[in-house]
């Protein structure tokens, strides 16, 4: 048996309450960031009993806050996104093409990763402007309104992605979030012929944002890279000319030390 081939897990060696435990953690998100014992478990199909174990003991660890009735996650569970970022490695590596980028550019750029339905930024170099938006490290955005998402989206093979669309509905953020399956499936059939994504006001009005992929050394999507700005001050054409030049220069230098090129 080829020594990376993973040997069949096992019930008996799975830790059940870790399961359920990290399962509660990720049923939080932008849309129910409070709620209930008897809303998790009817998000994650524990009993009210056994949910309310786990966000007790959550608040113990620090990792949730409660008022008696509402329970919310605290900032601590950052920490485990902070553990593998910082395992993971590619943050580090990214940063000084990423601050190439923004000292060319005078723009924002931003890296993230797909969790499921959702983009999560693993690395930020903002822009040294007044009234810039702020997006920090650990952030979630959907990812089918996001340039970084429809890149992320476009590496699943199509049975992923069928599942995934199939488990997290397409909601508007503003009206020209697609919002249409088979509008967004033409977007990321687009988006893998040409190698990058480009959303304009999809996320938020007033801005368009545009990401390339980045790959490891066995040629897999393992994050996204982008650069987004307001609209007046980047055109498409820019956005799909000098920006996405340099943000393609500053993929294939990320990629060369992680064993890509």
């Amino acid at each position: 048996m080829d020594s990376e081939t993973p040997k069949p897990v096992r019930e008996g060696d799975l830790l059940q309450t870790l399961t359920r435990g990290l399962a509660v953690i990720a049923c939080f998100d932008r849309r129910s960031p409070r709620m209930t014992p008897t809303e998790v478990a009817r998000k994650t199909g524990l009993t009210r009993a056994a949910a309310r174990r786990i966000l007790l003991t959550l608040v113990h660890t620090g990792h949730a806050r409660t008022d008696g009735k509402m329970f919310e996650l605290s900032a601590r569970v950052l920490e485990l996104g902070y553990a593998y970022l910082s395992s993971f490695g590619l943050p580090e590596v990214a940063r000084a093409a990423m601050e190439e980028v923004t000292r060319e550019l005078g723009e924002s750029s931003s890296m993230a990763v797909l969790d499921r339905g959702e983009i999560i930024y693993i690395a930020r170099v903002q822009a040294q402007r007044i009234m810039e938006q702020v997006l920090e490290v650990g952030l979630r955005l959907p990812a089918h309104a996001t340039a970084l998402g429809q890149v992320l989206l476009a590496a699943l093979p199509d049975d992923e992605l069928a599942d995934l669309l199939d488990a997290y509905p397409l909601y508007a953020l503003t009206d020209r979030t697609i919002t249409d399956r088979e509008t967004l499936l033409e977007r990321i059939e687009q988006v893998r012929q040409q190698g990058y994504a480009m959303v304009d006001e999809e996320l938020e009005r007033g801005v368009r944002s545009i990401a390339v992929p980045i790959r490891d050394r066995r040629n897999r999507v393992i994050a996204a890279l982008n650069v987004g700005a307001h609209v007046g001050r980047v055109s498409v054409e820019d956005m799909t000319g000098a920006v996405l030049i340099a943000l393609r220069r500053a993929a294939n230098e990320i990629e060369r030390p992680i064993g890509h090129l």
